[in-house]
């Protein structure tokens, strides 16, 4: 009696066996399809950052540019401001 339950069991073990690599192969499968869409979407947002860095650089620059300014227009005031209380 006990060799017909070890055979039932056996099968029923290959069988899920079976079933469960499929299963992980299936899994595999979605997690790489799953990877490749998150690279791609990964890709978008270094584009968007890209452009952001972009536009940071270029406030960067208008910033220096108008705090140069300033210091020469107040460089400016300071040397009429010498020269009218000179005279």
């Amino acid at each position: 009696m006990t060799t017909p339950r070890e055979k039932w069991t056996d099968e029923h073990l290959d069988g899920a066996f079976e079933r469960l690599d499929s299963d992980i192969r299936e899994l595999r499968g979605d997690m790489k399809d799953l990877r490749g869409e998150m690279n791609a979407r990964f890709d978008k947002m270094d584009a968007r950052f890209d452009k952001m860095d972009a536009r940071f650089d270029r406030l960067s620059q208008i910033l220096i540019g108008g705090a140069i300014a300033i210091v020469v227009a107040l460089l400016g005031v300071i040397a009429t401001l010498i020269g009218v209380s000179a005279l």
